[in-house]
């Protein structure tokens, strides 16, 4: 569903409203002089984004580090168990 925009003054004016909106899914940009500031969003909403972003960066971090030869994930976690 594609965010819908409302202005600051709209916004405080019909909060309840908005909310019962994004209640029923729909994400809301608040904007400030035709400019974004805010995003009301559905509480259980999945930012795929973010998602995305953070799997990207766990990739980049794991590909640059490797376990030596004869080391396994077993024996660090018994290594630290000590």
């Amino acid at each position: 569903m594609k965010a819908k925009s409302i202005g600051t003054f709209d916004a405080k004016a019909n909060l309840s409203q908005l909310l019962d909106r994004v209640a029923e899914g729909e994400s809301i940009t608040i904007t400030r002089h035709g400019s974004p500031v805010a995003r009301l969003v559905p509480v259980n909403a999945v930012d795929h984004e973010s998602a995305r972003k953070a799997v990207e960066e766990w990739k980049t971090l794991r590909s640059g580090n490797r376990l030596g030869k004869g080391t396994s994930v077993r024996k660090l976690m018994e290594e630290g168990r000590r």
